[in-house]
């Protein structure tokens, strides 16, 4: 058995089972991942896949349990690596964060100017991504820290640390009919087209529900990934946005408004999430408490332990 074989196991499943994707992924061939798959199942004397004729399709019971031990094996080696460096190498490194547009554009910033203010040598990756996609780079060990409002708190791999709380604004065109109302209501919203976030982004499921819980169906004219995008379409008079309200920048937003909806929509809660048994450098423990300073670096490592 070697670290290569384990490296397929785990690929095989990344990537549905298809061997081409897996050879590919890996710098190898296909008839080279075939053969370690065939070397590992005759040293362990059990079949791991399932096949259709030449094709592996699926786990047997014993490929699942050991695709589950071979995961936590690649982590903790990952882990060994990390605690050389972390002891050869304190503040130097590399620390991947991988969290939304509206994280990484209007939260993360400040954080990251203070970081890179404390460890210089430290190359900080900033990655942007879907909540699902940021899930997924967690588990795979692609990331070290999520930043999300959706997907990450409920994944039991995943340890997640309510990081900030924060509320949806309406934007409209400055003289826009909306701003002539003293406190909007729902249905006011609802008269125009609205240009707001995808499904899954940015808590569209927050402004979904307030709709749906007073029985309105609103038009949703356009929807966008980022408030940026959002915002030049308000600009054109194209609808009523509904963006994070830290998105709206008055000195830069000149030409929209901002009309208080806090008593609309409900709270969002955006966490940071790290992958249970992965070993955390002392840069990204301060990473972590510069985003949350009451939070304790023993509760995170009591956490984050398998």
């Amino acid at each position: 058995m070697n670290f290569q074989q384990l490296r397929i196991i785990r690929e095989t499943v990344r990537h549905d089972f298809n061997l081409t994707e897996v050879a590919n992924h890996l710098f190898t061939s296909q008839s080279g991942v075939s053969k370690h798959i065939k070397d590992l199942e005759d040293e362990l004397g059990v079949d791991l896949y399932i096949r259709k004729g030449k094709r592996l399709i699926g786990l047997t019971e014993p490929g699942k349990e050991m695709q589950q031990i071979v995961e936590r094996m690649l982590l903790d080696a990952k882990n060994l690596k990390n605690l050389a460096d972390q002891y050869s190498q304190q503040d130097t490194g590399k620390l991947t964060i991988v969290t939304t547009h509206t994280q990484a554009r209007y939260v993360l910033p400040e954080v990251i100017k203070k970081f890179k203010q404390h460890y210089p040598k430290v190359h900080l990756k900033l990655h942007q991504a879907s909540p699902d996609e940021i899930s997924q780079m967690l588990l795979n060990g692609e990331a070290d820290i999520g930043v999300a409002t959706e997907a990450i708190g409920g994944i039991n791999e995943l340890v997640s640390f309510p990081y900030y709380r924060w509320q949806h604004a309406v934007l409209v065109p400055k003289a826009h009919p909306l701003t002539q109302i003293e406190t909007i209501q729902l249905d006011n919203i609802a008269a125009y087209p609205i240009v707001t976030y995808h499904e899954g982004f940015t808590g569209r499921a927050t402004i979904d529900k307030a709709f749906a819980d007073v029985g309105i169906f609103p038009d949703i004219a356009m929807s966008a990934l980022d408030a940026d995008v959002i915002k030049s379409y308000v600009e054109l008079d194209m609808g009523v946005g509904i963006v994070a309200a830290m998105a709206f920048d008055a000195k830069r937003d000149t030409g929209l408004a901002l009309i208080d909806s806090s008593h609309l929509f409900g709270e969002n809660q955006t966490k940071l999430a790290v992958r249970k048994g992965h070993y955390l450098r002392t840069f990204g423990y301060d990473f972590i408490a510069l985003c949350i300073p009451e939070l304790d670096k023993a509760d995170i490592e009591s956490k984050l332990a398998l």
